[in-house]
């Protein structure tokens, strides 16, 4: 069987404003060409299609249309499962009109599909986490957790009656409980998969995913997640990635804010055999209008620069050393050369002092946290990140002093 892995297209998602949907559209318009000059059976979707709960109607437009290209009038399957920005009832509330076109929309994780015909292929037995698919002949299993909420765990897991110290569990042995429930379904005639959303501990962030770990709550141990697999399609991390042999992360489908610049993003796809070991390539995207940032001298090295990057198509950082605050004609007339300048950031000369100094300095903990991570991303440290590198120093070692000192070469 050949799938194809991809997830987090946050449709409708805004740059500081600016519309991404042209571009989201392009590179959707490249994996519906993909799956047909490869000659894919079975899409994964592993979450997170949207941006908001509540997405622009061009957004969802877009979804739709994609869906009906891709599985070529059912000749192909297609699985969905939401992700945490995803309004489960919402996504897929399309889901009766979308069956005949062979796509499946999987909100919760207790979600239980109706069996029978999808498209060209059936859905041979399912019940709340799984579903046996056959495509062409060739039998699947395949485990579905969408993104696993702790109540929306607890309804999938427990009666009302269940102990309370039962419901008190971790949440990765909650998601370890489950799946070892729902493994149970795999056959050795069978191709045994999972997809889902999840945030699995040692996956690096790409840079805007919304935060779902709560202080380190709901990061999953990896070893929890199905042993037996034979391969594993995760969303939520945009930055590709692999985990373990059956283990990965395919990653956005575009860089969605200025961190997430320096790598590329890309597909997955697997061919696999019921006992075999998975085929695994990797498709680069398309990236029709990258985002790239600039530390300037001078204004009028930005200048130039904006002069010589007119005919350019990209979304453009500027962070220029200044003595003083720009001036209004300074930034119209950057902007007259590059009319897709995201942001002009002036690096005061005080402030890149204080930069430096930082890393030199003794400073309480929380103070130098804040401080090295503005210095690295020009940008204040979010609440939740900062609550959790405190929880993470201070179990580390709680006799440790609460200042440290910093050089440039640590």
């Amino acid at each position: 069987m050949k799938l194809l892995h991809t997830s987090d297209w946050h449709l409708g998602k805004n740059l500081e404003g600016y519309s991404r949907l042209e571009e989201q559209e392009v590179v959707l318009d490249y994996l519906v060409d993909l799956v047909n000059k490869e000659n894919i059976q079975v899409v994964l979707i592993a979450g997170d299609i949207y941006d908001t709960a509540n997405p622009p109607a061009k957004a969802e437009q877009l979804f739709y249309q994609t869906l009906k290209r891709m599985s070529n009038h059912g000749q192909r399957l297609i699985i969905v499962i939401s992700g945490n920005h995803d309004n489960p009832e919402r996504l897929v509330c399309a889901g009766p009109l979308a069956r005949e076109h062979g796509i499946i929309m999987i909100g919760y994780p207790k979600t239980t599909i109706e069996i029978g015909q999808y498209g060209k292929h059936q859905v041979v037995a399912a019940g709340a986490g799984y579903l046996e698919i056959e495509v062409e002949k060739e039998r699947a299993v395949i485990l579905t957790l969408p993104y696993p909420s702790e109540k929306r765990l607890n309804d999938v897991l427990y009666e009302i009656q269940e102990e309370e110290e039962k419901k008190a569990e971790s949440y990765g042995q909650k998601i370890g409980e489950l799946f070892s429930q729902l493994e149970k379904h795999y056959r050795e005639d069978t191709i045994n998969l999972v997809v889902s959303h999840l945030f699995v501990q040692g996956s690096q962030n790409g840079g805007s995913e919304r935060s779902i770990e709560l202080g380190g709550t709901y990061v999953v141990d990896k070893n929890l997640l199905p042993q037996k697999a034979q391969y594993i399609a995760l969303g939520h991390i945009h930055k590709p990635q692999v985990l373990g042999e059956n283990l990965r992360y395919s990653g956005a489908i575009l860089p969605f804010n200025k961190r997430e610049s320096k790598y590329k993003n890309s597909c997955n796809i697997i061919t696999v055999a019921p006992k075999e070991v998975p085929l695994v390539e990797v498709k680069e995207l398309p990236n029709p209008k990258p985002i790239k940032v600039y530390r300037l001298e001078n204004y009028q090295e930005a200048l130039e620069v904006c002069k010589e990057t007119s005919k350019e198509d990209s979304w453009v950082y500027l962070e220029i050393k200044t003595d003083s605050y720009m001036k209004e004609e300074e930034i119209k007339e950057l902007k007259k050369w590059k009319d897709s300048i995201v942001a002009i950031e002036p690096i005061l000369a005080e402030q890149e002092e204080k930069e430096e100094q930082s890393f030199h300095r003794e400073l309480p903990m929380e103070e130098l946290i804040k401080d090295f991570y503005k210095s690295q991303f020009q940008t204040e440290m979010d609440e939740e990140l900062y609550q959790l590198f405190l929880t993470i120093i201070r179990n580390e070692d709680d006799n440790e002093t609460d200042s440290v000192s910093i050089t440039g070469n640590q």
